[in-house]
């Protein structure tokens, strides 16, 4: 076929591009890498499945979520494209036959999800196979300042290195020009290969309605009776909510269903799937909804509660109105629930003493081993109450200032079931391969039916590298000669520097988090300046992620059409009484002392009043004692300063 046009026609029997899909996928055809940044819905994915066609090895995608890889999986096999995953969901077998498949060429898609390239075995995998395209969906979430930074991203450029990888797209829908900046150094990709279609969709009304929080649930049902008929998402914050609401909304006869990460994941898929295939299905549900829903109908998409900053808004109204047609973005606007978002964030804002634990860690293990690290990450974020993803955050920042060095990820336990004898393991081999593999099951210690590997042993005795086992132990699985398991993902770092200040260091990282944090915050009050805004809504958003095209008012969102309304004040909340205090603290403090033998600090109890989670409120069963989140609804700030009062007038904590 003579040009790319031709190609679309064959493979995928569409007759033109969409804006900017043509552009993105000629450079990758002239060898070179690129960047898409195209709104929601508007054809991302064509950008690398029409290459990874006509590119003459693997194109592995890297995506956030399960649910974006099936729906991509199934797209590509309906148009007869050899795709397929490699996931948490499928058996052992199942990841052999991918694995065959890609080996043998028979696959030219791969789709995983960051996290793999974690894993030992996978990384030995990929390396011996050619790739010619790492495609990184949702890749603002390399860069610290997008809305969903995800430390995992950041090994990525490193990954492309390793794994000999000559290009790479990158595909997103919200990044500011600070993001963009980011991602194309990160991967030097120049700026003539960086495409941007414009943030603007004329086929989508913002509307911004201020209400108390009284009148919201009689505003939503006003409003849903109207537009009933047509499918709808009602975005809330809480899982709680999302079932008060949808219950509220079938009493009054506007049938619903609730959605969130609380429930069972075959309800989850079974209220999706009834979503996909409805016209007109309501689903009330938290942001664990969405992503990876391309349904071209949605017809409204409600804010109950204020999104969780401009790019979460933006992602979520994408959803809405694919097919081209006139569709509603309704935000329910008061500031009650600022505080919930609040809180949040500094949910992840680690304590000095955590950060000071994780050092005093490194410390220790390079008296005992020098110059390596091994982590396993729940036991170390109990160790240090500090929640995975903001340690992830802290292991990469402590990279950044030359403290330590990742190298790899293993399993610590390799198991395995014979499936052969023995005997007929060892004489598939001969000479000094028939060893090794006899001092692999000398070095095994065998249970009735699994047994598990010693490693330390078997390099103590026998003068071999344990990439050379593991490679092995896969091998024996190909031929199916036995089944092999692993556990305990262990993440390995080079310390490169141990003669650091802790206290120095200590509070060095944590102002990194609170200059995270702060920034955060400030993204926050950019968002509800947004909204309570007398300017064109569309404009102000097109313009906040670097789309200047649309040069006057839309004339379609509630500001353009004469709607705009003071918003009202928020909610007031009775002081918090010393007594009550007194009485939600106790009960706290004697767990936290009996299962950690020490006090619990002011910033973990403000946490529990909060309703934040964290390792040790989660290890100590806090929701139970029956006051966690008592005090969600106020600001952190007032719930601080309150205990630091308390406890500073009487030492009562």
């Amino acid at each position: 076929m003579n040009n790319i046009e031709e190609q679309l026609q064959h493979y995928f029997a569409f007759n033109s591009f969409r804006p900017g899909q043509k552009e993105v996928i000629q450079s990758i055809s002239d060898g070179q890498s690129a960047a898409a940044i195209f709104p929601t819905g508007s054809g991302k994915s064509l950008c690398y499945q029409l290459p990874a066609l006509i590119l003459p090895h693997l194109t592995l995608v890297i995506s956030p979520l399960l649910a974006l890889m099936k729906d991509q999986i199934d797209f590509l096999r309906n148009h007869h494209i050899p795709a397929a995953s490699i996931d948490s969901t499928q058996s052992r077998d199942e990841s052999n036959t991918v694995m065959q498949d890609v080996r043998s060429g028979k696959l030219k898609i791969l789709m995983i999800s960051v996290e793999r390239l974690k894993n030992e075995r996978f990384r030995e995998f990929i390396k011996q196979v050619p790739v010619s395209l790492m495609v990184i969906d949702e890749a603002h979430c390399i860069s610290e300042w997008g809305h969903n930074f995800r430390p995992d991203y950041i090994k990525l450029p490193v990954y492309q290195k390793e794994f000999n990888i000559p290009q790479v797209l990158l595909l997103t829908a919200t990044a500011t020009t600070h993001v963009i900046n980011d991602m194309s150094q990160e991967f030097q990709i120049t700026p003539d290969n960086i495409i941007t279609t414009g943030f603007y969709r004329n086929n989508l009304n913002l509307l911004v309605y201020p209400c108390s929080e009284e009148k919201k649930l009689t505003l939503l049902g006003k409003y849903l009776k109207k537009h009933h008929g047509e499918a709808t998402i009602v975005y809330v914050t809480l899982q709680k909510t999302a079932e008060d609401i949808s219950n509220w909304l079938n009493q009054n006869q506007i049938p619903s269903q609730a959605y969130h990460a609380g429930l069972k994941s075959d309800v989850r898929e079974k209220i999706q799937e009834r979503f996909m295939n409805s016209q007109d299905q309501c689903i009330v549900a938290t942001i664990a909804f969405g992503m990876g829903i391309d349904k071209n109908n949605i017809r409204n998409v409600i804010h109950f509660d204020l999104p969780k900053s401009i790019e979460n808004y933006a992602q979520e109204i994408g959803r809405a109105g694919r097919d081209g047609l006139t569709s509603n973005c309704l935000l329910l606007g008061n500031l009650n629930g600022l505080n919930v978002l609040e809180n949040f964030v500094y949910g992840d804002t680690p304590e000095l003493s955590g950060i000071e634990t994780i050092l005093k860690e490194i410390k220790k293990t390079e008296a005992l081993t020098p110059g390596i690290w091994e982590v396993l990450s729940n036991p170390l974020s109990t160790l240090s109450n500090i929640r995975q993803l903001p340690l992830k955050t802290l292991l990469v920042y402590l990279e950044v200032e030359g403290i330590i060095k990742a190298k790899y990820s293993y399993f610590a336990e390799y198991k395995f079931k014979l499936l052969i004898t023995q005997t007929e393991l060892i004489q598939q081999f001969q000479g000094e391969r028939q060893t090794f593999v006899q001092a692999i099951l000398d070095h095994s210690q065998q249970a009735k039916i699994w047994a598990t590997l010693d490693f330390e042993q078997l390099q103590n005795n026998y003068q071999t590298d344990r990439q050379r086992v593991i490679t092995a132990l896969e091998y024996f699985q190909e031929k199916n000669w036995l089944e092999l398991e692993s556990k305990q993902m262990t993440d390995v770092y080079q310390v490169l520097n141990d003669q650091f200040d802790i206290s120095d260091l200590t509070q060095k990282i944590h102002q990194k988090f609170k200059h995270k944090e702060q920034s955060q915050i400030q993204r926050l009050k950019e968002m509800i300046k947004l909204f309570q805004s007398q300017d064109c809504l569309s404009q102000q958003l097109a313009c906040y992620f670097s789309d200047n095209q649309l040069t006057q008012n839309c004339g379609h969102c509630s500001v353009c059409q004469g709607e705009y309304r003071i918003w009202p004040q928020p909610k007031s909340h009775p002081i918090i009484a010393d007594d009550e205090l007194q009485k939600i603290i106790s009960p706290l403090n004697e767990i936290i002392e009996t299962q950690f033998g020490q006090s619990a600090s002011v910033e973990l109890i403000c946490r529990y009043l909060c309703g934040i989670t964290s390792p040790w409120l989660t290890k100590v069963r806090a929701r139970k004692l029956g006051s966690f989140g008592r005090y969600e609804k106020y600001a952190y700030a007032v719930v601080m300063s309150t205990l630091i009062a308390l406890n500073s007038s009487a030492n009562k904590l």
